[in-house]
């Protein structure tokens, strides 16, 4: 019994290694951010309200 407890909690840490490699092991800065979706973003919160100035 004492071995498969070992040898699950075994399979359970490859496992969180695989996840934590493949989230992390990316870009060192993160995800880069699109210039265009931030555009798009700054003109669909600006509609409905009236003109600045």
């Amino acid at each position: 019994m004492g071995l498969i407890l070992l040898e699950a909690l075994g399979a359970g840490l490859v496992l969180i290694l695989i996840v934590w490699w493949t989230m992390f092991s990316g870009r060192k800065k993160g995800e880069l951010h699109e210039e265009d979706e931030t555009a798009d973003d700054n003109e669909s919160s600006r509609q409905g309200r009236p003109p600045e100035g």
